[in-house]
Formats: structure tokens, sequence, C-alpha cells
């Protein structure tokens, strides 16, 4: 399993990354191997708000739709269009290609609730 050591993670399975104030996020490698083959993914609109803990788009694979929860509170300053046409890159890059949205934070102390690589590993080892 791939899992980056500069990025964070939520105990739903999403990874995010800092970037000048703004956070970007997508799903783990661990969860895109246990969904299977993606063949849709549904995401919100640039301006939405998302909140943290909540559902915020889904991702279809042939086996089953499973939502995807927001691992911080903001507003989506920008959407991974590509997906649309291309959902297969979340099986193939999860962590480059397929990042689905940007988000400017609302509180950045929600940060501090994730995880690290370490605990992440930990916890999809049990």
């Amino acid at each position: 399993m791939s899992l980056p050591q500069d990025l964070l993670y939520s105990k739903e399975h999403e990874w995010v990354k800092k970037e000048d104030g703004n956070v970007r996020i997508g799903i783990t490698d661990f969860a895109q191997d246990e969904l299977g083959d993606i063949v849709f993914v549904e995401l919100p609109e640039v301006g939405d708000e998302i909140t943290a803990d909540e559902p915020f788009g889904s991702v279809e694979s042939v086996k089953t739709v499973s939502e995807l929860y927001a691992p911080i509170s903001g507003k989506v300053v920008a959407v991974n269009e590509e997906l649309e046409d291309s959902p297969e890159f979340v099986n193939e890059s999860p962590y480059e290609k397929a990042w689905m949205v940007v988000v400017e934070p609302s509180d950045e102390a929600e940060l501090e609730q994730l995880l690290s690589a370490d605990a992440y590993q930990e916890l999809t080892e049990e």
C-alpha cells in the first residue's frame, strides 16, 4: 500500500495535502484497493461548502457505491473535472491524478484531528 508521509489522513480513508492555505483532498490507496475498479465519481461544485465528517460526494465501483466524507470543513475552490471522464485515475494514481477537490478551510484547527501516515497505517491494519 502506498502511503505518502507528507499527507494527513482521515479515519474515513481520505487524504489531505496542505497547499498555500488550501487543502487538496482525495481517497487513499487503501480505499481504492478495497473498492475495486472505479467507474464513476460524483463531486461537489466549485463554491459549495463542505462540512467535516459529512458526505461531499461519492465513488462508484463495480462492487459498490461509497460516500466520500469531508476530512475538513470549508469552501470548494477547485474540482478535478478529469475524474468525470477518467474515473480509473482513482485506481491508477490516487495521490497524483485522482485528487478530488481543493478546499479553502473554514477552521484550520480541524487539521489537528487528522492522522499521520503511521497512525493511518495502524488503523488499516486493525
